[in-house]
């Protein structure tokens, strides 16, 4: 069954389906799945559907995306449906698309939805949201993993083969870990955050979830590119596709074992050393590191001025309507309230220091392996501190946009408990496309099936 980008536009080429097939198709997985938590805003079938016979009647089908259904987080801007931000006092209609979302559409993308998130795109839980706690699919009492929990989930369910989340904290990667499936953190810049509600604008990145790296790295191509409305774009040089070989002898740095944190979950530890067996098996070279300058770099994302940033963008509607936003995230926010000035030149000039530390660290490597997320937690556990539990998710993640390094989280197996386990390929900005070439081969070998879909990755 084609359910990955490159197997629909094969069967289109074949004329074994259409357009309007894989829209239907992915409407009544909606349906037959059942949880209205995924989705914030969904277009009317008839309407998407109309969409892809129009495209299907276009001479011109060598789009990239030619007829692919994408959802897309309710933070980024989709003209005709509300954008929430998973927050209805906040919510407003956009005048046109997010640059992403336009990218999309010439690329012959069909947009279907706007999806679920922790509210403000502050959390890696999936919780923090009036609109419902979107099942996790390998076991309900966990959670889904956040903040672009919807997005996620429709990938790994099969409901469509592309969708764009957000991350500045690990929101693109967390939630790809607990659904078996691909999320691409790209450069920071090389993909236009215009149209985006922030979360911490000088950190923001659009990211992609898929089935596979190929995929994930064909969406990206689509997207990506220099902005003009986007103060914060960065053209890069390096071209993002076609994925190319593994290199031989690519040095994967991984923490010392001192360093490797997670939380009592020996299942996790394990699991990592598995997938680090398996990349040297690959014939990749292991190197053990002190991360430790990675965590000081991660605790300043929430207990330094970054918090300021997401205050920024809510200021207006805590102060008149502050019961409206969820109560945990109001808590979160409210702390960038009280900083100084003083405090962030000091935080600013600690995370330079970081940033040179981190510049030494990859002379001795070429890429970064970490867990994407060290354990997993149940709803009931969450909710009842989730402040603590939301941090140590953000082990691995929190870093990374600080310290500019583009990611990529691939899975890496299935626990006995049947939940997966992923592992994140970092590595500094503008090295997307070596980040690709080594998780595909990565990918490959685990030989797992394609999210939480009966098909074996191909």
């Amino acid at each position: 069954m084609a359910e990955t980008v490159a197997e629909i536009l094969n069967a289109y080429r074949a004329g074994t389906a259409t357009p309007a097939d894989i829209v239907a198709r992915s409407y009544a997985r909606i349906r037959r799945h059942d949880d209205p938590a995924i989705f914030i805003a969904l277009r009317e079938e008839a309407d998407v559907l109309a969409e892809a016979t129009a495209l299907a009647r276009a001479t011109e089908r060598s789009a990239p995306l030619y007829g692919i259904p994408v959802a897309v987080k309710d933070n980024i801007d989709v003209k005709g449906l509300p954008t929430t931000a998973a927050c209805p006092a906040f919510s407003y209609r956009p005048k046109q698309d997010a640059t992403v979302v336009r990218r999309l559409r010439e690329a012959g993308a069909l947009i279907l939805g706007k999806t679920n998130l922790d509210q403000f795109a502050t959390g890696l839980v999936g919780v923090r949201t009036p609109y419902g706690i979107a099942r996790n699919l390998f076991d309900p009492k966990l959670i889904p993993g956040g903040s672009s929990t919807g997005s996620a989930i429709a990938v790994a369910a099969g409901i469509v083969p592309l969708a764009l989340g957000t991350d500045t904290a690990g929101s693109g990667r967390v939630p790809a870990a607990y659904g078996n499936i691909v999320g691409l953190k790209p450069s920071r810049g090389l993909v236009s955050t215009a149209g985006l509600v922030p979360a911490c604008r000088t950190l923001d990145c659009v990211s992609v979830f898929a089935l596979t790296v190929d995929d994930a790295t064909a969406a990206l191509a689509a997207v990506a590119g220099a902005d003009a409305a986007d103060p914060y774009s960065r053209p890069r040089p390096r071209p993002l596709r076609p994925v190319g070989p593994m290199p031989a002898g690519v040095r994967l740095g991984v923490p010392v074992p001192g360093d490797r944190l997670f939380f009592g979950d020996k299942i996790s530890a394990a699991a990592y050393e598995d997938a680090l067996s398996r990349l040297a098996g690959l014939g990749a070279t292991i190197v053990e590191i002190d991360i430790e300058p990675l965590y000081a770099a991660a605790r300043l994302l929430y207990e330094g001025p970054w918090v300021a940033e997401r205050y920024l963008t809510v200021r207006a509607l805590i102060a008149s309507a502050p019961e409206t936003m969820h109560p945990v995230t109001r808590q979160v926010i409210l702390a960038g309230a009280h900083g100084t000035a003083a405090d962030a030149f000091a935080a600013f000039y600690q995370l330079e220091e970081l940033k040179r530390v981190c510049d030494h660290m990859f002379r001795a490597i070429d890429v970064l392996v970490v867990p994407t997320v060290p354990t997993i937690y149940t709803i009931e556990e969450v909710l009842a501190d989730p402040i603590q539990l939301n941090s140590r998710l953000g082990t691995y993640t929190n870093f990374v946009n600080l310290l500019d390094l583009c990611a990529l989280a691939v899975p890496a197996s299935m626990r006995p408990d049947g939940t997966p386990f992923g592992v994140t390929l970092l590595a500094p900005a503008g090295e997307d496309a070596a980040l690709a070439a080594i998780g595909r081969k990565f990918h490959e070998a685990t030989a797992l099936p394609l999210g939480a879909l009966e098909q074996a990755l191909a």
